[in-house]
């Protein structure tokens, strides 16, 4: 058995228990709740839901924590060592393990529902390699590097605020991080963003989808409520989930105006949206009346296609686009369509960047400022162009020196003197 480390943990074969779980609840006020292996409510992890709820924190913030929470509870119970027992060796094992630990592969819910529990294969040869279409690349077999980052932030915070109330051990295993060496010339040492073991997390420039492939991409749709949301999403500038938040009264084609739920805030923003993605609303809007979709201003705007009607969720949206990826071999995302709206608006002259921060809905005008610098197909576009200019500056010919007749150097060497 191959011993990594000072604390003699096979970290290289080690796999993760799959012992209590994350559960969603029908309770406002406990939206998720920690199981145990026991299947037992987590105490202490209950608690700090109930404090991030308290500071504003959503349903979906608390369950990305929760699944943080519920992989180091697992880590843990794999060694047996109690969470108030932690100590930095295990959290330092913890991050190693992260960094060279196999994902695990979740069960399809349609598997689980028959029955069925194995997962199914990985495609080890397409992860990790860029998409041909796209430029990005596949999810990898290990955890990213933002998923171990955020985890080590959620953990470094859980355990913060136990050591505050009293609740958790006198030292947080998960230590903030150290002084670097101060610089020449700088007034004071920097200090490190985030925690000791949280790792560095390379700067990730928005991907936004250049017209031609935005046109391929609409052009892959099917029926059109998908045309109707692609248009929204590229010219307004909503996330995929507040776009479907919208009710039927919240369209106004008069206006060109859409109301959506801001992800955040909660608050109610009409958001301007173009011309045509109202022309296919409304195209929409024509058939699932015919198709018997329930009708009035306190509906809901998107529903699904098929009978029983239900309204359209993320993940069947997330799937809409998934299956015309299939058919051009690409894998542009939901969030991709946000980038391209930020890219358009931001990039043109004529409209001011505090227009398209309230738009975006962002906190900060330095948010909306990284839509600023052209994007990765524009900057390979103008290199292009400097090169041909090299090439045909270089198939110019030389300039004769004064004193020599034309007549005679065409002679010599043809009429390209």
């Amino acid at each position: 058995m191959l011993e990594t480390g000072d604390s003699g943990r096979d970290l290289v074969s080690f796999a993760l228990p799959e012992s209590g779980g994350l559960v969603e609840t029908s309770d406002p006020a406990r939206p998720y709740v920690l199981l145990d292996a026991d299947g037992a409510v987590v105490g202490p992890v209950d608690v700090y839901f109930a404090e991030l709820q308290a500071c504003g924190r959503p349903a979906t913030t608390i369950r990305s924590y929760g699944m943080d929470l519920l992989r180091w509870w697992r880590f843990l119970s794999g060694w047996e060592v109690a969470w108030n027992r932690a100590s930095r060796a295990d959290a330092r094992d913890f991050a190693r393990w992260m960094a060279i630990a196999p994902k695990p592969v979740r069960v399809h819910w349609r598997r689980r529902a028959r029955g069925d529990t194995s997962p199914l294969p990985v495609r080890r040869s397409s992860a990790g390699v860029p998409n041909a279409v796209t430029g990005r690349a596949a999810p990898g077999l290990t955890y990213s590097v933002r998923t171990r980052g955020h985890c080590e932030t959620v953990l470094r915070s859980f355990y913060a605020f136990h050591l505050e109330e009293g609740t958790g051990p006198i030292i947080n295993p998960f230590p903030a991080g150290r002084n670097r060496r101060r610089a020449p010339g700088s007034p004071s040492p920097s200090t490190s963003g985030g925690g000791q073991y949280r790792p560095t997390i390379p700067r990730r420039l928005p991907r936004r989808i250049p017209d031609a492939r935005f046109n391929e991409l609409f052009a892959a749709l099917r029926h059109n409520r998908d045309r109707a949301l692609l248009a929204f999403w590229a010219s307004n500038g909503a996330r995929a989930e507040e776009l479907l938040t919208s009710l039927q009264r919240d369209a106004l084609p008069g206006d060109q105006l859409l109301g959506v739920i801001r992800k955040g805030t909660k608050e109610y923003q009409q958001l301007p949206s173009s011309t045509d993605a109202f022309v296919w609303l409304r195209l929409y809007q024509e058939e699932a009346r015919r198709s018997g979709v329930p009708q009035g201003p306190r509906e809901k705007l998107w529903w699904t296609l098929r009978r029983p009607f239900r309204p359209l969720a993320y993940h069947a949206a997330r799937a809409m686009l998934n299956r015309a990826n299939a058919l051009l071999g690409a894998n542009w995302t939901l969030h991709d369509l946000r980038h391209t709206a930020a890219y358009r608006m931001a990039r043109d002259p004529k409209l001011a960047l505090t227009d398209v921060q309230w738009v975006l809905g962002h906190a900060h005008l330095t948010t909306t400022q990284i839509y600023l610098p052209a994007g990765r197909e524009e900057v390979v576009e103008a290199v292009l162009a400097h090169h041909e200019r090299q090439t045909r500056s270089a198939r110019l010919p030389a300039v004769p020196a004064p004193g020599y007749r034309p007549e005679s150097l065409n002679e010599l060497f043809g009429t390209a003197w």
